[in-house]
């Protein structure tokens, strides 16, 4: 990259990039007790998840005294500060509003007990088709609802009661079942846009999202055809 930066997926938006001006710059004691006092409240947060069962809410919370720590210790200005706020979520915009769209969806179909009735479905069709096509299928199934439920913890509570039972009726060991939810929600996580870790990552680099899918479906592809050839392997294994 270093060599040829047109490697980079990001190489045709470099122009639009701010110039690299930190020579302008010098560390101050203002910007130290800046760091310093974020650093403090950023390690009371980790002790507040930790010791005090912090969550998002309270998370948030605690980012957003950091700022105006910040700002205060900067000596900028009420306008300047949230000139300065607005300025930095600019980038984070469009990947907030896909995330919560996508939340929108998933509390619907779970309360509507719509999810429910898709997975039951789903369930239904894999027991009617030989072991190796239905872990295939559940690779499938948990790759596309993972569009919906991009949390792996949420879609291993919802799946797992209904696929673990499944295992057991098809012949397939539960660690296969398991397996098959691993490779589904791993490795779509680089290509679902609902994915929040993603998409933020991608609004920070300046990457569009239908430049990175172009980049990353190829390989996507290959790993998931990877991953069904280990399920069959798995299966003719009795993996445990």
């Amino acid at each position: 990259m270093r060599r040829d930066p047109s490697l980079a997926l990001e190489a045709d938006e470099a122009e639009d990039l701010p110039p690299d001006n930190l020579d302008d710059h010098t560390f101050g004691r203002r910007h130290f007790a800046t760091v310093t006092l974020c650093l403090l409240i950023f390690a009371g947060i980790l002790y507040g998840v930790q010791a005090l069962e912090w969550w998002m809410a309270d998370m948030a919370g605690g980012f957003f005294l950091m700022g105006l720590v910040a700002a205060a210790i900067s000596g900028l200005s009420l306008k300047a500060s949230s000139d300065a706020f607005v300025k930095g979520m600019e980038d984070m915009v469009v990947a907030a509003l896909v995330v919560g769209f996508a939340r929108g969806i998933q509390v619907v179909m779970i309360d509507g007990q719509i999810l429910d009735t898709l997975i039951h479905s789903a369930a239904t069709v894999l027991q009617t088709v030989p072991r190796y096509v239905s872990v295939e299928g559940m690779l499938a199934f948990q790759t596309s609802l993972n569009f919906l439920v991009p949390s792996g913890s949420g879609q291993a509570a919802v799946t797992m009661p209904l696929m673990a039972p499944l295992s057991d009726v098809l012949g397939i060991t539960r660690q296969t079942a398991v397996l098959a939810f691993q490779f589904g929600d791993g490795l779509s996580n680089t290509l679902v846009p609902t994915s929040g870790v993603l998409m933020a990552m991608l609004a920070l680099a300046r990457i569009p999202y239908g430049k990175w899918l172009r980049f990353v479906l190829p390989l996507f592809l290959q790993v998931t055809a990877l991953a069904a050839v280990f399920l069959a392997i798995a299966v003719a294994i009795g993996y445990r």
